[in-house]
């Protein structure tokens, strides 16, 4: 299928979400998220108790896509090399030694990196890297990662034992931080049923495929904005900087980050342009793990949450 409008990414999006939605019951608000996320070429990050569903629902995703896939079980012991790849001497078959470049798990279309704050820092710093550049240097040869690059790195909460928690400047990295919740007693009671003899998983089917997602991105890129809607967000941005309980308001970056989430969001919906309700769906999982309470705020992800709605609901919304 060839995406060329917004209702082509409409159709994709629509047809991943009902694949992914017969395994993942319960978090319809966080896959059409991840969805976004993806269609923004953004990485995200899973944060919420073991057992909730996090790794269960990357695999979906990954499956629903029709993308190539890795999964690393991150552990204080794994090395930067074990991730983005390097360099052995190997015999050729007419007998010369040479050195070639190994890929590591990074060369994969969506990289599931399981419980990222099992990691060692510079594990995670060399991840990281290449998150952000979206291709893997090794002595002075620089390997292009494949097209579309995605991470959804899940993680435990940092109360746990065992765990190294990302520096706030590489939690700037990730693109939207989401969390699955509980489902409730009649979702769980589906999810209980629906697994009695037969894992989900094994008979998604995909949706889309590398190709359709890298064109949809490029058709995400052009949904307009009006001027009264950037003056929007610049407002909330700006309500974050001026907020007693934030140390450090919204960066420049997280601005373009909303503004290119709620592209996605509208493409989503069929829509060619932005509307603030565009801006507020999105802005909660794109800003609350970029925002640093201050000394005297409770620096958790609540909070921030907390934050972040009353300034949606006392900033003024154009007409």
């Amino acid at each position: 299928m060839a995406v060329q409008t917004v209702s082509d990414v409409k159709n994709i999006s629509d047809a991943m979400i009902a694949q992914i939605q017969t395994v993942v019951s319960g978090a319809d608000h966080t896959v059409r998220m991840l969805i976004a996320a993806v269609l923004c070429g953004g990485h995200v990050l899973l944060e919420d108790l073991p057992g909730s569903g996090k790794t269960t629902l990357a695999k979906a995703f990954a499956k629903a896509s029709g993308c190539d896939m890795c999964r690393v079980q991150c552990t204080p012991d794994l090395m930067p090399a074990d991730i983005t790849g390097f360099q052995m001497l190997q015999t050729t078959e007419q007998g010369h030694r040479e050195m070639v470049f190994r890929k590591g798990a990074v060369f994969t279309n969506v990289l599931l990196a399981d419980e990222i704050n099992r990691m060692a820092p510079r594990t995670q710093s060399g991840l990281l890297e290449c998150m952000a550049e979206g291709q893997v240097s090794c002595d002075g040869v620089t390997y292009e990662l494949p097209k579309p690059f995605l991470v959804i790195a899940t993680q435990n909460p940092v109360e746990l034992q065992g765990t190294f928690p990302l520096p706030e400047a590489q939690l700037d990295r990730f693109f939207m931080q989401l969390s699955m919740g509980r489902p409730d007693r009649e979702r769980e009671m589906e999810i209980l049923t629906a697994r009695q003899l037969t894992d989900p998983l094994e008979s998604l089917q995909p949706a889309a495929n590398a190709a359709e997602l890298c064109a949809a991105q490029q058709v995400v890129r052009t949904v307009t904005a009006s001027e009264a809607v950037l003056q929007y967000l610049l407002s909330l941005a700006e309500a974050t900087r001026r907020h007693k309980g934030i140390r450090f308001g919204l960066s420049t970056r997280g601005v373009l980050a909303v503004r290119r989430a709620a592209q996605a969001a509208a493409a989503m919906q069929g829509r060619a342009y932005l509307l603030p309700d565009d801006i507020k769906e999105v802005f909660p999982a794109v800003c609350c793990h970029r925002l640093h309470a201050s000394s005297h705020s409770v620096s958790d992800a609540k909070a921030a949450e907390k934050i972040v709605q009353e300034l949606l609901a006392a900033v003024e919304v154009p007409r």
